[in-house]
């Protein structure tokens, strides 16, 4: 395909809106797309690497280790802290929901309820910081998680200040830099949220 200007398509079928570049930059929709897929060799070698080096015991990330996995800052980062985090395969996101953040000024200011979209954004964020924790290595580092899909979305109830959202996320799929998760919302264990969410990885 040397020379064509083409779409880049993830294997379902939707515009993904980067991918890593041999020299590890990232290409945009319409760029040029390389010839040989030496990169995604060398990503994949190494996120092998980086998985044996893992071990098998259940992990956590506080605040500081998620401000070094993530690109979210506040007043977006809607993950707290995660624990029980077993690989790139389940994990579970806290959220603690305080009445001063932004969000509850117009949404709504007579009845401060969390926006349903931001519970899904805290599952991907949640899913996201352990799939980059997952492959990281001193040679391998994520630039940037973007969403690909949404799936099934369904919000029970409404969440409110004073709540802890654990984002309950199982990894459903993976291949190559992408990666597909059940993730459910719950409140002092009542399901509030679910989804299928889809999100790639774009690596330095």
């Amino acid at each position: 395909m040397d020379g064509l200007r083409v779409p880049i398509r993830h294997p379902e079928g939707l515009a993904c809106p980067a991918i890593s570049s041999e020299e590890g930059g990232p290409f945009a929709v319409g760029d040029r797309m390389p010839s040989r897929p030496e990169r995604y060799v060398e990503v994949r070698n190494l996120m092998s690497e980086a998985a044996r080096e893992t071990g098998g015991e259940l992990g956590t990330a506080d605040i500081q280790t998620l401000l070094e996995l993530l690109p979210h800052r506040y007043p977006f980062l809607m993950v707290d802290r995660i624990v029980e985090i077993d690989g790139d395969e389940s994990c579970i996101g806290i959220k603690n929901v305080t009445a001063n953040e932004p969000q509850f000024m117009g949404h709504f200011p007579d009845m401060p309820v969390f926006p349903g979209v931001l519970l899904i954004e805290g599952m991907a964020q949640t899913a996201g910081a352990i799939c980059c924790r997952h492959i990281r290595t001193d040679e391998l580092r994520t630039k940037q998680v973007f969403f690909m899909t949404i799936d099934k979305c369904k919000f029970r109830k409404p969440v409110t200040p004073g709540d802890q959202v654990r984002f309950h996320m199982k990894k459903t799929n993976q291949r190559r830099t992408m990666w597909w998760f059940r993730g459910e919302a719950r409140v002092d264990g009542t399901l509030v949220a679910e989804a299928e969410i889809g999100a790639m990885l774009v690596t330095e």
